[in-house]
């Protein structure tokens, strides 16, 4: 059960505290809490809940108030509810009305959060957050209803640049023998549950073989350099231990045993076992490295081999994004398990582009994969341009002009990989922790979302520090002044604050 709160949230300076002071309007937390529409998605979270039956829910913005912490901070998901506990910030960024000293919420509601809240529902805040930043400093929007009225065509504007990158998942590094020998395992546990209410009427256990072919892998995984027939021979070995295990399995079925006696785990695990038993077989059969669709994990079987050709990580494990980005705000426009080719999704993006800001992009910034035949001709019929040299020959001699347009397009398109480079480094895109493939989505969108509202907070700090200090360069050398005229302009552009309500005061 859902019910919405009516009493609306106090501002900072009236959130109760047990001891004396009031919360700083300035705080990196309040600022972002003011960035984020609130009241525009819930409706839409609501519908996930019965509006009479059940217990009431927690609300969107505690919800997604706390997944924003957690992406944040780094931090866990029980160290976020001790952060929330100890710090009055971010229960008002939840949306409390006072401080408390109990913990609002236990850390298992954040795995339920992060199946409500899914990637596409993420996406929408993240443009809707972006889209409205953007329409308030851009000085020299026309209103579309004017160029409308007139007939005149919306010129392109705007610079995007795409690039794809790829999430690594938290599992051990996947070999054909490690993968074997714990499928292995798994399946001498799954025996021994089937085998204990069948003890009175079966005398003897199935036999597994579980110390022998313990010791054949061993024998070959304790070896610093393994030979290539070394590796194949102790692979076939595991492979026909875990073919007799699965033979028994089935013998303790028809024997009278029942899968409910194992738990949901141990039935996922025993299913994804079968496919990589079959993968294994036509693999080591056919003498190949790879089959479609391979498994490289047990716990998480969605995971898929992605070839990056990266310097040190040629194959990383995970999932694999494709983004685009927007005078330095990031959007993540697709995610897949399955490796794919982004160049085949450039369209896709562009029309995206148009789609939320009303008009093509002037020019559109990629790497070499992406400048196909195919992708130029589309592009140069929107009268959109596409960096990078053309197709076919390169020409003996090239322009000043061109070598200038060239370098620079080359210098713009580097903002992406910092993008990339900001959410593995701090935001621990570098290593999802979650183990499900939506909970894993949701967690992948959050950290997008919370890379553009830290640049939205530095955006604001930068403005609230010109208070005090001067926009000409020339005199920088003088007394620091306060240039409040120019100061004031740069705020109301922003829609920060409203003079006709004189709110300056809050914010200053």
């Amino acid at each position: 059960m859902y019910r919405k709160e009516e009493q609306p949230l106090p501002p900072p300076e009236k959130f109760e505290l047990p001891f004396e002071g009031k919360l700083s309007p300035n705080n990196r937390w309040v600022i972002m809490a003011e960035l984020i529409p609130w009241d525009d998605f819930e409706e839409e979270y609501a519908k996930l809940f019965s509006a009479e039956k059940g217990a009431p829910a927690k609300l969107f913005r505690m919800a997604l108030g706390t997944l924003i912490i957690k992406g944040k901070l780094g931090t866990s998901d029980r160290e976020t509810i001790e952060q929330i506990k100890e710090n009055p910030y971010l229960q008002y960024f939840i949306g409390l009305n006072c401080y408390q000293q109990e913990p609002p919420l236990e850390s298992s509601m954040l795995v339920h959060f992060r199946k409500r809240i899914d990637g596409e529902l993420i996406n929408k805040i993240n443009k809707k957050i972006v889209k409205r930043e953007i329409d308030k400093s851009d000085k020299e929007v026309k209103k579309k209803d004017c160029l409308q009225e007139k007939g005149e065509k919306i010129k392109n504007k705007g610079k995007l640049i795409l690039d794809a990158t790829c999430a690594p998942a938290d599992i051990k590094y996947p070999t054909d023998l490690g993968i074997l020998n714990q499928a292995r395992i798994e399946t001498e546990r799954i025996i021994d549950n089937l085998y204990k209410p069948l003890r009175v009427k079966l005398r003897k256990k199935p036999r597994t073989s579980r110390k022998i072919a313990r010791k054949e892998y061993l024998k070959v995984a304790k070896k610093r350099k393994v030979s290539y027939q070394e590796r194949r021979k102790a692979i076939g070995k595991q492979l026909k231990y875990l073919k007799k295990n699965l033979g028994n399995i089935e013998d303790l079925i028809q024997a009278g045993a029942s899968l409910e006696n194992l738990s949901k785990r141990q039935k996922n695990c025993l299913e994804t076992i079968k496919k990589v038993y079959e993968q294994q077989q036509s693999m080591w059969e056919n003498k190949t490295q790879s089959v479609p669709q391979r498994i490289v994990s047990l716990t998480q079987p969605h995971i898929r081999p992605i070839v990056r050709g990266k310097a040190g990580k040629p194959i990383e494990f995970g999932a694999k994004l494709s983004v685009s980005c927007v005078d330095n705000y990031v959007f993540l426009d697709k995610i897949s398990w399955e490796n794919f080719n982004e160049s085949c999704h450039l369209k896709e993006q562009v029309e995206k582009y148009k789609e939320t800001f009303g008009y093509y992009p002037e020019s559109v910034h990629v790497d070499k994969i992406y400048r196909t035949r195919e992708n130029r001709n589309w592009c140069k019929e929107r009268g959109i341009r596409i960096s990078g040299p053309k197709l076919g020959r390169p020409p003996k001699n090239v322009s000043e002009e061109e070598k200038k347009q060239s370098h620079s397009d080359e210098c713009f398109r580097n903002a992406i990989e910092g993008k990339f480079g900001q959410a593995k480094r701090r935001f621990s895109l570098n290593l999802v922790m979650t183990k499900l493939p939506e909970t894993s989505i949701t967690s992948i969108a959050i950290t997008f979302l919370v890379v553009n509202l830290c640049k939205l907070l530095r955006q604001f700090l930068s403005l609230f520090l010109s208070l005090f200090t001067n926009n000409r360069t020339g005199e920088l050398i003088k007394t620091p002044f306060i240039n409040f005229d120019y100061t004031l302009n740069n705020f109301c552009v922003l829609k920060l604050i409203d003079l006709s309500e004189n709110s300056w005061s809050k914010v200053a």
